[in-house]
């Protein structure tokens, strides 16, 4: 059977894009900023970006183009005879579905606060009252449940049209949609009495206050957000690899990807930061910023049930934007090991992803005794704690490993692919770094993934 692929350049480009943009881009970005200095803490975060980021996402692109197959058979392809390679295919296959678990319920706050926002429910609404309008949500575990169904529906129907028909055209209209509406809020937030100070505090480094939160807790902090900000080492990128021709440099293409993700978490902090200078509000609050704060900063603002309505179409289409890409990756999976159709690949895993994603809905109504990493932790939090601090560190270690291992595909094999097309070319001096620095860093963010969601809680209450 051919190979499906992308209609356009413009349509790759986006929806890689929009499978390393989700909610993490708009609410953990801007927290997190806030939390260790504003534009000094950028400043490290886009270096990091680049060094940490960039050079992994290039390799993924590059074993998906090379074997014209998904996470579920790439390694297959490229691998030496009698090696193992192969078998990191479950543990990216694990990955994508450990994602889904938790990502499609998050998927259904944002649609669930699009149709309350919209509806008028915060309207003259205490702040008090927002907030148990939040924790009302959690606890309703039904309400919940139909809108992670809905998600599962979108996302699984628009897999089903096909990738040019389904993936690529709804995601590049869904995609457009998402920047537009970012440019409008943030106008709107720019331009409201007070806004200033928040826009100094984003935008001015000030390292006197990066130096008083501990220079190596920022720059720890801005490493795991480079790290993590763009999904690698699940596959999630390999298969849109397998989805284009070699007309274009990988580099030049990851470049891009990068920038596009870049550009969606700078403009959430400009919607953000000057919003909450102007009503007095302080950033630094973690997902409440989303669910408890903004509403309440878009009940002062005048116009805010249309902003707010717009803030969370816009939260919507980010978290569509990576369940679709994800999706497909769970598709390819089924058509590429077990040579189903897209069909049944897709009816199979529907019913598969809404039965996987109960445990994260009950967690915090039915199971909220479930506390897996210590008081006021839920079955989220172990899912995504799996995901982004076991998952993809490790996921990306083997990417690395095998593209520039002489018992993996090898460095020359994968500089060949990457540097196939028009375009910025893989630097040929940088393979001391990737080849022994850069796997250390990434062993350094598994490690500190633990200490800090385990073995500090544990060892230093």
């Amino acid at each position: 059977m051919q190979r499906e692929k992308f209609s356009s350049r413009l349509g790759f480009l986006l929806i890689s894009a929009g499978c390393a943009i989700g909610i993490g881009n708009v609410w953990r970005f801007p927290y997190i900023t806030g939390q260790y200095g504003g534009a000094a803490f950028v400043l490290i975060y886009l270096f990091f970006l680049v060094i940490l980021g960039l050079p992994i996402m290039v390799m993924e692109f590059s074993v998906g183009r090379a074997s014209q197959k998904s996470a579920a058979r790439s390694f297959d392809v490229l691998e030496p005879k009698g090696s193992k390679w192969h078998l990191y295919k479950y543990g990216a296959m694990l990955g994508n579905y450990m994602l889904m678990m938790f990502y499609t319920t998050v998927g259904g706050w944002m649609l669930i606060y699009f149709v309350k926002m919209a509806g008028g429910e915060f309207v003259g609404k205490t702040p008090e009252e927002v907030g148990g309008i939040f924790n009302g949500m959690l606890g309703d575990p039904l309400l919940m449940m139909i809108w992670m169904v809905i998600v599962v529906v979108i996302g699984f129907s628009v897999c089903s049209m096909g990738l040019q028909n389904g993936v690529e055209k709804i995601t590049k209209a869904m995609m457009s949609c998402l920047l537009l509406i970012m440019v409008v809020l943030v106008v709107r937030s720019v331009t409201l009495p007070g806004a200033g100070e928040g826009l100094r505090f984003y935008l001015m480094p000030d390292f006197g206050k990066m130096a008083d939160q501990g220079i190596t807790t920022v720059v720890s902090a801005a490493m795991g957000q480079a790290f993590f900000t763009l999904s690698l080492g699940i596959g999630a990128m390999a298969i849109f690899g397998s989805y284009i021709g070699k007309d274009r440099s990988l580099t030049g293409e990851s470049i891009s990807i990068t920038l596009l993700d870049t550009f969606v978490a700078l403009m959430a902090g400009l919607i953000i930061f000057p919003a909450c200078s102007a009503f007095g509000v302080d950033s630094a609050q973690g997902p409440g910023l989303v669910f408890v704060t903004l509403p309440n900063i878009f009940n002062e603002m005048p116009g805010g049930r249309v902003f707010g309505a717009l803030f969370f179409v816009f939260m919507s289409f980010a978290a569509l934007s990576t369940i679709i890409a994800v999706f497909e990756n769970i598709v390819s999976f089924g058509m590429d090991l077990w040579g189903w159709t897209r069909k049944k690949t897709v009816a199979v895993n529907f019913v598969a992803i809404i039965l996987l994603s109960i445990p994260c809905v009950l967690g915090y109504n039915l199971w909220s005794g479930f506390v897996p990493l210590g008081a006021g932790s839920a079955v989220l939090d172990l899912e995504d704690f799996i995901v982004s601090n076991n998952l993809l560190p490790l996921g990306s270690l083997v990417y690395l490993l095998f593209c520039t291992s002489r018992y993996g595909w090898g460095w020359k094999n994968f500089l060949t692919e990457a540097d196939t097309g028009n375009g910025v070319k893989f630097p040929k001096w940088s393979r001391i770094y990737v080849s022994y620095i850069l796997p250390i860093i990434v062993l350094i963010l598994f490690v500190q993934g633990y200490w800090d969601k385990i073995f500090k809680a544990l060892f230093m209450r």
